[in-house]
């Protein structure tokens, strides 16, 4: 399995516009290590990967093994609405949404030819 958490972080980091200066002070690191952690010098211990997931609301397997950079942009937005979002959404809303998302993607797939 390809390890991508280095590339993630620091993807993450600039995404969520934070210096490495904060990122540390988020993480009660010194700078460097975060910057060591970027370049793939040094690992973090479990414990720091699983903060790491709680700062930039990730779970720790895709922190690890995916390359984030690829994502669809337009899914990360609606991860990132829907979770702000959820605990005012009934499971109702919940299913609706659902329901809309996939409509959609049948409807884009047939337009694309796709079956």
């Amino acid at each position: 399995m390809e390890n991508y958490f280095s590339t993630n972080l620091k993807y993450l980091r600039n995404k969520f516009n934070l210096t490495q200066n904060e990122l540390a002070n988020k993480m009660d690191k010194d700078y460097s290590t975060i910057g060591k952690w970027e370049l793939g010098l040094r690992n973090p211990i479990m414990e720091d990967i699983m903060k790491l997931s709680d700062i930039f609301n990730i779970n720790v397997q895709d922190l690890v093994s995916k390359d984030l950079r690829f994502n669809n942009k337009s899914n990360d937005e609606f991860e990132i609405l829907f979770d702000k979002y959820k605990d005012i959404l009934t499971d109702d809303d919940k299913e609706y949404i659902k329901f809309i998302f996939e409509k959609r993607k049948k409807e884009i797939e047939k337009d694309n030819g796709v079956q």
